[in-house]
C-alpha cells in the first residue's frame, strides 16, 4: 500500500482527520456543501403555511403541464401517419408519468373542494356559480338574523314603555345598572386597547 492509499485509509478510520506530508492536520468532512446546508436551512424555517402553499404551486403546475401533453397527444392523433408512432408513444409515456407526478404531489396538498363544485364542472357550468350561489344565500341568511333582531329590540323597547308605566322607580334602577355596566365595559375596552406611549385608541360613536 503505497502513502496516498494509506493517508486516505487512516482519514477513513479517524472521523475525517489526517496528517499532512508537512505535520499539518487536514481534515475532511462529509457534510454537504454550503448551498445545500443553505437550502436545508431555508426548508426547515419554512412555516406550515409556505408549504402548502408550495405544494399547490406545484400540482397546478403539474395540471398545466399535463394539460400540454394532453394538448399535444390531440394534435399527434389528429394527424396520426407510420412516421407519428414513436412521437406517439413518447408522450403517451410523458402522460403517464405526469399523472403518477400529479398523484403523487396531490397527496402532499390537504385542499377540500365541495361537491357541489366538482358536479358544477362535470356538468360543464362556470364553479364561481357556487360561490355566487353560496353569498346569496348569506345574503339572505343575514337578512332573516336583522329581521329577527329588530324584531327583539322592538319588543324590548315596547316592554320597557310598558314596565314604565306599570313599575316607574324599578324600570329607572334598572337603567341606571345598565349604564353603569356600559361604562365599566368601555373603561375595560380602553384598557385592552392601551398604546405602548400611554395613549388610548377611543373609539368615536356616533
Amino acid at each position: 500500500m503505497d502513502s496516498a492509499q494509506t493517508t486516505s485509509s487512516a482519514a477513513a478510520t479517524t472521523g475525517g482527520v489526517a496528517a499532512g506530508g508537512n505535520g499539518m492536520m487536514i481534515t475532511q468532512s462529509n457534510d454537504a456543501s454550503p448551498v445545500d446546508s443553505s437550502a436545508t436551512t431555508a426548508g426547515t424555517a419554512s412555516t406550515p403555511t409556505d408549504d402548502q402553499k408550495q405544494n399547490l404551486t406545484q400540482v397546478i403546475n403539474s395540471i398545466q403541464k399535463t394539460l400540454g401533453l394532453l394538448h399535444q397527444l390531440y394534435l399527434t392523433v389528429s394527424s396520426y401517419n407510420v412516421a407519428s408512432q414513436l412521437p406517439l408513444l413518447q408522450r403517451l409515456n410523458n402522460l403517464v408519468l405526469e399523472l403518477d407526478n400529479m398523484t403523487r404531489l396531490a397527496e402532499k396538498c390537504n385542499i377540500q373542494v365541495p361537491m357541489e363544485v366538482l358536479n358544477l364542472i362535470d356538468d360543464g357550468k362556470n364553479p364561481d356559480e357556487f360561490t355566487r350561489d353560496v353569498l346569496n344565500s348569506c345574503i339572505a341568511k343575514n337578512q332573516i338574523t336583522k329581521g329577527k333582531t329588530d324584531a327583539f329590540k322592538g319588543m324590548r323597547r315596547h316592554l320597557l314603555e310598558e314596565l314604565e308605566q306599570a313599575f316607574p322607580d324599578e324600570v329607572e334602577t334598572y337603567r341606571e345598572i345598565r349604564a353603569a355596566s356600559a361604562a365599566e365595559a368601555k373603561r375595560a375596552a380602553q384598557a385592552q386597547s392601551m398604546l405602548p406611549n400611554g395613549d388610548v385608541k377611543v373609539k368615536t360613536e356616533n
